[in-house]
């Protein structure tokens, strides 16, 4: 340990380099092992100079990789017709089942206000107005904001609650949830993520991977779609109930992409 009283900024920067760089026993480390790695060092550095071991902490200023900026995922606006197409069929009677119900009504809505999944299963009936088209969602931190309902999201839910909610908390407990189960309690986020991963296999979207279907996926969308639409900024930013407008400008590098693609297939002199 008292070696390190010897060890300067280049000599911690140049061990963090091999780490990362890997060599023929070790492969290369990936970027959040690589953070790990320089935390590791920096804290055994901060405990040498805690206990007096050095007189001073050369890897102070050294600072862990940087990760990648991960875009939130957006589906076309294609894929999300599809997908909520997929849900709330017809039975051959012509009827539909108050499951199939519920579950339109969810999706729809999921991708109608861009709510994250918990603000949709802890929606209460009493937070809804399907005649005006605007929800109160209750999101983090104890924030709450009015959302505007689209058309098809308000027909999906009057169809549910009239037809499809009624029956099943009337053999339940009385939830004063909106989505309820099977049993007439209150629907899970579990529960909520099983209705979307079926829907997203019927409509032959990926389930699984990296570009796998989630609840967060129609909010990605919404936000994304909003933008495409011309929607302004800190309008999205308060639709979507980010605390800073930072959080939401992500989504404007994902329309920037878009474009980019375009752009890249569609002009004649895009390429060399």
């Amino acid at each position: 340990m008292s070696d390190l009283a010897a060890v300067g900024v280049a000599q911690v920067e140049a061990h963090l380099a091999r780490l990362r760089a890997g060599d023929d026993d070790h492969p290369p480390l990936a970027v959040s092992s690589a953070a790990r790695a320089a935390s590791a060092v920096r804290g055994l550095h901060r405990f040498a100079l805690r206990e007096g071991l050095a007189g001073a902490d050369p890897s102070r200023d050294v600072r862990p990789p940087a990760p990648p900026r991960r875009l939130p995922r957006a589906l076309p606006v294609e894929d999300v017709v599809r997908l909520l197409e997929t849900v709330g069929a017809a039975t051959a009677t012509g009827e539909q089942a108050p499951l199939a119900l519920r579950d339109r009504a969810l999706l729809e809505f999921l991708y109608g206000t861009g709510a994250r999944i918990s603000e949709a299963v802890g929606l209460a009936v009493d937070d809804l107005d399907t005649d005006d088209g605007a929800v109160l969602l209750r999101g983090k931190g104890g924030r709450t904001r009015l959302v505007p309902i689209g058309g098809y999201a308000v027909e999906a839910l009057r169809g549910w609650l009239v037809r499809g909610r009624p029956g099943l908390v009337a053999a339940g407990r009385g939830t004063p949830a909106v989505f309820v189960n099977a049993r007439g309690g209150a629907l899970t986020r579990q529960g909520a993520w099983t209705i979307l991963r079926r829907a997203a296999e019927r409509a032959g979207l990926p389930v699984d991977g990296p570009g796998a279907v989630s609840p967060h996926t129609l909010r990605h969308s919404y936000a994304t779609h909003l933008l495409d639409g011309g929607a302004d900024v800190r309008v999205v930013q308060e639709l979507l109930g980010h605390a800073s407008v930072t959080t939401t400008q992500v989504y404007t590098l994902v329309t920037v992409e878009r474009l980019r693609e375009v752009y890249a297939t569609a002009h004649p002199r895009a390429r060399g």
